[in-house]
């Protein structure tokens, strides 16, 4: 007899622990980090600033600042043979080549086995900025081209953008960069997170949780949303053509790449930040045709607020991509650099408290049935 128990789903609505890194208020649409709105955070601060305000608990002086920027700066490099590794498997997805990348990591970290809070901090702003280095090597290596080394006078943004793409960002280009890391940062109990949280509960390593971390965010119900919004656009191909294609995806049950979200049930406030950046860069690059695309996608999509299938953070996300020239199999692995960092919080929250993540399973099969050797079996 199978004993009746409550059962949480996909462990929906269920709180496992207590969280001072971020707070998702879904029904009003509101993110938080350590206690600062995310539009305020957007607005006004830095990637490296944000990151350090979520790694160390409160925002930094400017000699704390210049101290852990000139950290991240200095942590960009990989191995050489890191770099073979990345060749060898140039023709994989990024995320793979990605994950597989962050994990050889750890073979030259001498502090791979420390867990302590203070070891964490030093592995996690490494690994932090080496992430970024992994996915522009990987994607110079795979077009033919050399990696370029990391440029110590650009930010984390600009840098990445100059190892990418060769050229050296524009001021507003770089500012919208930084934007996008903020805003993907970090996202409470997200499906990654938590992935990352369990791996570090066992007392793993710190390249080891955040690979778990990586692994789940490839997953087309995670991270894979702002790549199938370009290619919806793509499909679209002018904004005369939206009422009709989104009525045949409605007539096909098709869901509409860039609403809805697990958690909000109001707008997703990280999107506005990239909807004004998006139609800013679509004019300087001379493509406006892409943000009026999206833009009559969201408006044709307003009814559908009130059920509470609202625009999320990819459906912008993507355009910003694709405008700068990034590859579409390219956007989730952006989505990783930006949630490494977020990923190396929430293992540092676990670490702090630890407790063994082991939730149950209710079992449904049969019970008591009787062995038969195999040479008796039809």
């Amino acid at each position: 007899m199978v004993e009746q128990v409550e059962l949480h789903r996909g462990l929906r609505d269920v709180f496992f622990d207590n969280t001072e890194s971020s707070n998702v208020i879904g029904d009003i649409g509101r993110l938080i980090y350590r206690g600062y709105d995310i539009h305020d955070l957007a607005e006004k601060s830095t990637f490296e600033e944000t990151v350090y305000l979520m790694m160390y608990g409160a925002l930094p002086t400017q000699k704390e600042l210049d101290g852990f920027d000139k950290a991240l700066r200095a942590s960009r490099a990989i191995p050489a043979e890191v770099l073979t590794i990345i060749a060898t498997i140039k023709d994989a997805h990024p995320m793979d080549v990605l994950r597989t990348a962050l994990s050889a990591l750890a073979a030259f970290e001498p502090e791979v086995d420390d867990v302590s809070h203070e070891a964490t901090l030093r592995k996690g702003i490494k690994i932090s900025a080496q992430a970024a280095t992994i996915v522009a090597a990987h994607h110079r290596i795979r077009i033919g081209e050399k990696p370029l080394d990391p440029d110590s006078s650009l930010n984390h943004a600009g840098n990445f953008l100059y190892m990418l793409l060769g050229e050296k960002p524009d001021d507003d280009t770089t500012e919208l960069m930084g934007k996008d890391l903020i805003v993907h940062l970090d996202h409470g109990s997200n499906a990654s997170s938590f992935a990352a949280r369990v791996t570090a509960s066992t007392l793993a390593d710190l390249h080891g949780a955040v690979v778990t971390g990586v692994s789940t965010l490839k997953g087309p119900l995670h991270g894979g949303a702002a790549e199938g919004v370009m290619k919806m656009a793509l499909e679209i191909g002018d904004d005369a053509n939206v009422e009709t294609y989104l009525a045949g995806k409605r007539e096909r049950g098709e869901k509409i790449m860039g609403f809805g979200h697990a958690v909000y049930r109001a707008e997703d406030p990280r999107a506005r930040h990239l909807r004004e950046g998006s139609r800013v860069l679509a004019e300087k690059k001379g493509e406006p045709q892409w943000f009026q695309i999206l833009s009559k996608v969201e408006e044709q999509m307003r009814p559908y607020a009130e059920r509470g299938i609202c625009v999320n953070v990819d459906f912008w996300s993507g355009s910003v991509y694709y405008l700068l020239g990034i590859p579409e199999d390219l956007f989730i692995s952006i989505f990783a650099i930006a949630r490494v960092p977020g990923y190396v919080v929430q293992i540092l929250e676990q670490q702090k408290a630890n407790i063994l993540l082991r939730p149950l399973l209710q079992y449904v099969g049969p019970h008591d049935l009787v062995y038969t050797p195999i040479e008796q079996r039809g």
